[in-house]
């Protein structure tokens, strides 16, 4: 029988899932997250529009800095300010967070629809968040996808045993 994980070692997993959700995995993280990408920066705003404790949202903010998904940037000098802006790393959550609303939007909201439209700034239609294959262009669903053991994880025993289909 497997050990059972615990959340405090996630970041210990041979698991990518595992090891992204001991980052952003948090309810806060993620609305934090959300609202810098809706152009949020600095600790005040954060805090009114979430709602969430100081403490809270301190403790958020800290590990998102320390993690490399968030940089701290001076905006005042006297007394010295600093906002929140996301980093190449964090950067690279949007289709993470994207997929995320649009499936809100889909399944759970009510009767008036999407709370928010996102639009291509490029073209202005509506953005629908799509996994495609980078070779081919196809879009990929879950059943159009294989998953394998990465071979340099085979003889160290890390890997727990995966039904791969």
């Amino acid at each position: 029988m497997e050990k059972p994980v615990r959340w405090q070692e996630l970041d210990q997993q041979p698991c990518s899932l595992a090891r992204s959700l001991a980052v952003i995995g948090d309810r806060w993280t993620l609305m934090v997250l959300r609202d810098c990408f809706l152009g949020v920066r600095r600790f005040e705003h954060f805090q009114s529009r979430l709602g969430v404790t100081r403490h809270v949202l301190s403790d958020r903010l800290r590990k998102l800095v320390e993690e490399g998904v968030l940089k701290k940037t001076p905006y005042q000098e006297r007394p010295r300010r600093e906002e929140y802006r996301l980093t190449d790393m964090g950067l690279a959550l949007h289709p993470v967070i994207v997929h995320l609303v649009q499936w809100g939007d889909r399944y759970l909201a009510d009767e008036r629809g999407a709370p928010l439209i996102h639009e291509h700034r490029h073209c202005g239609e509506r953005l629908q968040a799509r996994l495609t294959c980078d070779a081919c262009g196809e879009v990929v669903g879950p059943h159009d996808v294989r998953v394998l053991r990465n071979p340099a994880f085979e003889d160290d025993g890390s890997l727990p045993d995966i039904a791969f289909t």
